[in-house]
């Protein structure tokens, strides 16, 4: 229920509902939400998580992901997907925005938006999407730098360390690096772009800690199910821009059909309709909550 008039609002600082979302056992399923009315959606399905991917941010904004963005402008989608959903929310950190102190800020900001957890990965600038060839990574003991100072500024938050790694370094370059990552203080280990489920389950043999697994289409890694993932060794996984690709593919097939048709009379089918926005939204709860609150006074003949 949107937050103004949820009844059920969590009093607990979002970190500390992400930390226990992982501990409880099982696998955490993350899909990725790019704004408020998706994670309305995800919430209405029953997932107890979000992820929100720096991929579905930059896209949804028609840039591509190549580390543009700012702090700022990721609390701005941090805020709108808490707020709607109420969920603990892991965010997409990038490189961290910069080095140590940047680092800093940037934990501090995405807690005070409503965030639950972080990942920064140990890419190099201009950073690209984990699926893609020729990434550039940092220094091991940079990033480990980067982890540790978003360790001392977290008050809650979860702090996740994700290697890009294994595509240049392979899986014994990967699991050194995991494991400089954990000294530094990460709570969890995100090995991106693996691309075979006995890469998963290497990792998840030689680096004992909570793992997250990522579930991307149109990349290197094969479809597996939650389940799948939890057999292998994971606490965690998320879908990160499957929201935004369908949302995308559906404004394309709009767009096409007005071009073609001279209106929306032929798409009226695939909509959402009014009710089911209103509802979802909950558009009749937030009137009723005005009309309790200011009631319209008539003025009294003199």
């Amino acid at each position: 229920m949107p937050y103004l008039i949820a009844d059920d609002l969590p009093h607990e600082p979002a970190g500390v509902r992400f930390r226990r979302l992982v501990e409880r056992g099982g696998i955490a399923q993350l899909p990725g939400a790019h704004n408020g009315m998706a994670a309305l959606q995800a919430r209405r399905a029953g997932f107890e998580g979000l992820y929100l991917s720096g991929a579905a941010m930059t896209a949804s904004m028609g840039i591509p992901d190549v580390g543009m963005i700012t702090v700022d402008e990721v609390c701005f989608f941090v805020r709108q997907v808490a707020r709607a959903s109420g969920l603990p929310l892991l965010v997409d950190g990038d490189t961290g925005y910069g080095e140590a102190l940047n680092v800093m800020h940037m934990v501090r900001s995405f807690e005070d938006a409503g965030a639950g957890a972080v990942h920064i990965e140990d890419q190099l600038l201009p950073k690209k999407c984990g699926h893609l060839n020729d990434k550039k990574l940092a220094d091991a003991h940079d990033m480990a730098a980067k982890v540790a100072a978003a360790r001392k500024a977290r008050r809650h938050l979860y702090v996740i360390a994700r290697t890009d790694a294994a595509a240049s370094e392979g899986m014994d370059g990967a699991v050194a690096r995991a494991k400089l990552y954990l000294e530094a203080g990460a709570d969890a280990i995100f090995p991106e772009a693996m691309t075979s489920a006995e890469m998963f389950r290497e990792f998840a043999s030689r680096v004992k800690a909570p793992l997250l697994a990522n579930m991307t289409e149109f990349g290197r890694t094969p479809f597996f199910t939650a389940s799948e993932f939890e057999a292998m060794g994971y606490s965690m996984v998320i879908w990160p821009v499957s929201s935004m690709r369908v949302s995308a593919k559906a404004s394309s097939d709009l767009y096409a059909a007005i071009a073609r048709d001279g209106g929306t009379q032929n798409m009226v089918d695939r909509m959402q309709t009014r009710a089911e926005l209103y509802e979802t939204i909950g558009l009749h709860d937030y009137e009723a909550l005005d009309a309790s609150i200011v009631t319209t006074v008539l003025p009294t003949a003199s």
